[in-house]
């Protein structure tokens, strides 16, 4: 079996899309930041890659026999055994997991660049291993809760906090039915549209609003964002931590 020694990982828990399982580059100071003594590799064909990116569904028995200690924890001078941990990679793409003891994995995190190359460079010339998991588990249904990839799409770690903040109002929103809200909410984001927007009913209504801010990010985004978290404390609080760091990164960027 493959190994990498001394790896640098930036755990993101419970995280089933890929998209929030940030790269280097979008790594904050604030991230817990581990060194992993020694992990292994799996190299593994494109569908079951997808499958661990992008879910929170079990491992297969002989994947996680086949990792069963392999993985350390430097901490404090000790060397600590996790029970299942391994980077995994398609030859495209890679990611490291630890289950936390459970079957599936439980967090995720990149690499820095320069293991990622060594990676590849590990397994090139070498053939993929082959795990069965069901097929009924092979595709995924995504939701307002957890949009596809495709919403989200070059945006930045910042713009993607704050697109699954909007998504949450819009789903509480659509909780309480009222017509007059959802209207007057899609009137924010499409003034011009008024006239229409008056005659709806909410399930019209609401579903306008959700397909008209469902791809990209842009200002506009940002604006309803920040007035449909307005009065809601825990909202708001994630609205905060967002604009905090922002200021944050530009400060460094400064410096």
């Amino acid at each position: 079996m493959l190994y990498l020694h001394d790896v640098w990982v930036n755990w993101f828990e419970g995280e089933e899309n890929g998209y929030n399982v940030c790269d280097f580059h979008e790594w904050r100071k604030e991230d817990g930041i581990e060194l992993l003594d020694q992990v292994p590799i799996l190299y593994i064909n494109d569908l079951f890659y997808h499958y661990i990116e992008n879910d929170l569904q079990d491992l297969p028995k002989p994947l996680l026999d086949s990792i069963y200690k392999r993985a350390y924890l430097r901490k404090n001078q000790e060397r600590i055994s996790l029970e299942y941990s391994c980077i995994v990679t398609n030859g495209k793409s890679i990611i490291v997991i630890d289950t936390m003891g459970y079957n599936l994995p439980v967090r995720k995190s990149r690499l820095i660049p320069r293991q990622e190359r060594l990676v590849y460079e590990m397994v090139e010339g070498t053939k993929p291993q082959e795990f069965l998991f069901p097929e009924e588990q092979q595709g995924k249904e995504y939701h307002i809760l957890s949009l596809p990839p495709d919403s989200m799409l070059g945006l930045t770690r910042k713009e993607r906090q704050l697109k699954q903040l909007l998504m949450m109002a819009l789903d509480q929103l659509e909780g309480t039915k009222n017509s007059e809200e959802i209207r007057y909410w899609l009137t924010e984001w499409d003034p011009s549209q008024y006239p229409v927007i008056r005659k709806m009913n909410f399930d019209q209504a609401w579903k306008m609003l959700y397909q008209g801010v469902l791809n990209g990010w842009s200002k506009s985004h940002e604006e309803l964002c920040e007035k449909m978290v307005k009065g809601q404390p825990f909202f708001e609080k994630m609205w905060e931590l967002e604009h905090d760091q922002e200021q944050y990164d530009t400060y460094k960027r400064i410096l």
